[in-house]
């Protein structure tokens, strides 16, 4: 139990409600600070709580600073396996995914710390304002104790009718005397309750700056690595010895897509065949699959390559987002994939029926699984630039019948 540390003016208060005790006065209790006292007393309980509190949160600001992502330790390691690109690509996705996780969760303790301090707050409103009424309900007996003097308590006991009745009054003083010692402990108890209180309040502060802090390096280290990311990329761009192999590289990467894509759609249709049953499209158009943002980066069609220099086919269309941007399902259906690939990243893909398929890449957080029903609008990711990408947005396509189609033909 820590000692109770009084100020001056806490002293002075303490003095004055001694001054009960020494005298061993009675006082007269008015109905109003009676029903007050018996209402808002402070209990052993409450100071414990408040002791609990402040350890939490020393333990939670600790937690919070030995979890924070060695950056240099970690490039020293992804380093290592920059000779195979597309392993390097997952190890570094895989990296900054978990750091996108550790931020996530600091934003949760954020706010569940912004709402604690308010807490904490009222909390120490309500018992300044539980000591004041104490205090104020001390001096008034006090003063009743000063204007009747000393003799009052002889006068008591001489007026009693008989012995028994003489007894029966000393054992009221008694009991007065019990109840101020009562209040006195309930006024020294609030003063402690007050005195945590405000550590608490130090304490929850201190966590939340430190959660802030830590959040703010987290988001440093992801944009550290994404753009080593950038470099390593452009720099592999850099090293093929010529236009021809580039393009055959790049049309390997989206063959590689392509068949992730067309084993999927293979598996869909054989399990349609086992089932005898078939999943419908009722013609529908398709809400916007990032309600957010509407900017085209890339749209659907034939599009000089940035990079390659040549007419190249873009199977979809590229929503420039902020990483964590919602993802929504543009309709409704069943999905099929919810996985990882070094080339699409972080991926979704539903069918909506009768051959008709949505794909969502490069998301930084994918929030379904495999078999689950969505609707059209459900937050199904998040965005972000895993896989093949350099900067955060959602790669948005539309296949049927086994082939990309226009987006546009779909979309509201």
């Amino acid at each position: 139990m820590r000692h109770l540390i009084l100020g001056k003016n806490d002293k002075i208060k303490l003095r004055i409600v001694s001054m009960m005790l020494i005298f061993g006065l009675i006082f007269e209790v008015t109905a109003d600070s009676e029903m007050f006292f018996s209402s808002a007393a402070v209990t052993s309980s409450s100071i414990q709580q408040k002791e609990a509190q402040i350890s939490a949160a020393k333990k939670q600001r600790q937690e919070i600073k030995d979890s924070i992502t060695d950056l240099e330790a970690l490039k020293k390691e992804l380093e290592s396996q920059k000779d195979d690109l597309d392993a390097y690509i997952t190890s570094l996705d895989a990296s900054i995914t978990e750091i996108q996780e550790k931020i996530d969760s600091l934003e949760e303790q954020i706010t569940a710390k912004e709402e604690e301090i308010e807490e904490t707050k009222e909390e120490l409103d309500e018992a300044i304002e539980i000591q004041e009424a104490q205090y104020e309900a001390m001096k008034e007996r006090i003063r009743f104790m000063y204007e009747k003097g000393d003799m009052y308590l002889l006068e008591l006991v001489l007026e009693a009718d008989s012995f028994g009745d003489m007894l029966n009054k000393s054992e009221y003083i008694n009991k007065l005397s019990e109840y101020d010692q009562n209040k006195l402990n309930e006024y020294i108890e609030t003063t402690k309750l007050i005195q945590l209180t405000k550590e608490a309040l130090e304490e929850e502060q201190e966590t939340l700056e430190e959660a802030k802090q830590e959040a703010a390096t987290e988001q440093s280290n992801i944009e550290a690595l994404m753009a080593d990311k950038k470099a390593e990329l452009a720099s592999v761009n850099s090293n093929i010895s010529s236009s021809e192999a580039q393009i055959a590289e790049y049309e390997a990467q989206i063959a590689a897509e392509d068949a992730t894509i067309a084993a999927l759609e293979k598996s869909v249709a054989a399990d349609k065949a086992a089932l005898s049953s078939a999943r419908t499209y009722d013609g529908g158009m398709f809400t916007w699959p990032c309600p957010a943002y509407t900017r085209i980066s890339d749209d659907y069609g034939m599009r000089l390559h940035p990079t390659l220099g040549v007419y190249k086919m873009h199977n979809g269309i590229d929503l420039a987002a902020p990483t964590g941007s919602s993802i929504r399902a543009a309709y409704k259906g069943v999905v099929v994939a919810a996985a990882y690939s070094s080339s699409m990243g972080n991926y979704v893909m539903i069918n909506h029926g009768d051959g008709l398929y949505t794909i969502y890449m490069h998301a930084s957080a994918l929030y379904v699984s495999v078999g689950q029903e969505v609707s059209a609008g459900d937050n199904i990711a998040a965005v972000g630039s895993t896989g093949r990408s350099t900067g955060p947005h959602l790669h948005f396509a539309v296949r049927l019948n086994g082939s990309y189609v226009s987006p546009w033909n779909y979309l509201k």
